[in-house]
């Protein structure tokens, strides 16, 4: 684990009310990102992973909240700040991609507008309006150049259904990177993409990374993706982290079982007889979950001792997995 850490979030908990009960979402999550780092953040749908970092970008909103927890960004709480001052950090200082392109950015609007107005919104110096807006077209060109769009000039003035998947994610990463953030988070950056344009979106984050030397969040359900361009990796269920350490040690010898089911969910090129072993069952509902371990029911591995709350538990200096036999041989 990098020493100096640019975020920690202790505790967080997010909860959405429903007629149905709560939601719990995310259920006391601990994590660290340290500056210039990778962290890949993997689990199933409904795991809590886009709402955990949604509630650190403070973009949940009711009948959703943050019931606990501390998101400490270097020395600021960030559950505490203003709206206005957690407005002024959201996309200067800490900046997220989400999903899917194509509905994160609007149709009425060309890419340059939308690139310009999240440079215009943190643009502090002086000059008249129109020199901002500008200055604001002139860093969306170079921001189109950065990210790999061709004649990024003239397509600064096309609109988003103009561009393919791949292209839109460009765009959707060019805007986060406006204002040069200290930490991009990238929500599913290769979904629906094709495995080729899904190589060439994670390089350009990869290259980005180590040109700007800004720390990277990338969320993903592959854990092949993260073992390729991920420091550390941190793994989810049901609004839990269930295995945090090195990605390199995480995935040679997996703690939990649940790390253990996704690494065997993925296919093996090198191996063309080997099977591909989905892991049994879904993630549970997450209103009213059981007062154990919440991967017991789909787990090979469940004894009597994991039908009570699993802390996390150290595994050497650097690693932890909530499970009972966490310190046994992988």
């Amino acid at each position: 684990m990098t020493e100096a850490q640019m975020l920690k979030v202790r505790g967080l908990r997010t909860t959405f009310r429903t007629r149905h009960g709560a939601i719990k979402a995310v259920d006391g999550v601990d994590l660290d990102i340290g500056y210039g780092e990778c962290l890949g953040v993997v689990g199933e749908s409904g795991s809590g992973k886009s709402v955990a970092f949604a509630s650190i970008m403070g973009l949940v909103r009711p009948p959703g909240r943050i019931e606990a927890g501390s998101i400490m960004f270097e020395d600021r709480e960030l559950t505490t700040l203003d709206p206005r001052e957690m407005q002024r950090l959201r996309g200067k200082e800490i900046a997220m991609t989400f999903q899917d392109a194509l509905t994160a950015l609007n149709p009425a609007f060309t890419v340059g507008n939308q690139i310009a107005e999240t440079i215009i919104t943190h643009d502090k110096s002086d000059g008249s309006k129109r020199d901002r807006i500008r200055r604001a077209r002139a860093r969306a060109v170079e921001m189109m150049t950065l990210v790999g769009i061709p004649d990024a000039s003239r397509r600064v003035n096309d609109y988003p259904h103009q561009f393919s998947g791949g292209m839109r994610q460009r765009i959707m990463i060019a805007i986060a990177l406006a204002c040069r953030p200290k930490l991009l988070i990238a929500d599913e950056p290769t979904t629906a993409l094709d495995v080729t344009i899904q190589a060439q979106v994670l390089d350009l984050i990869a290259e980005i990374r180590a040109t700007l030397g800004m720390s990277v969040v990338i969320i993903t359900h592959d854990l092949g993706v993260v073992a390729e361009h991920c420091h550390r990796v941190l793994v989810m269920y049901a609004g839990q982290v269930v295995e945090t350490g090195p990605t390199e040690n995480v995935v040679a010898e997996p703690r939990h079982p649940y790390t253990s089911g996704l690494l065997r969910s993925i296919p093996r090129l090198n191996d063309r007889n080997a099977r591909i072993l989905p892991i049994k069952g879904t993630v549970p509902e997450p209103i009213n979950l059981p007062d154990e371990c919440r991967f017991r029911p789909r787990c090979p591995m469940s004894a009597d001792g994991c039908r009570v709350p699993i802390a996390m538990r150290k595994i050497g200096h650097d690693r932890e997995a909530r499970c009972i036999f966490a310190g046994d041989e992988p």
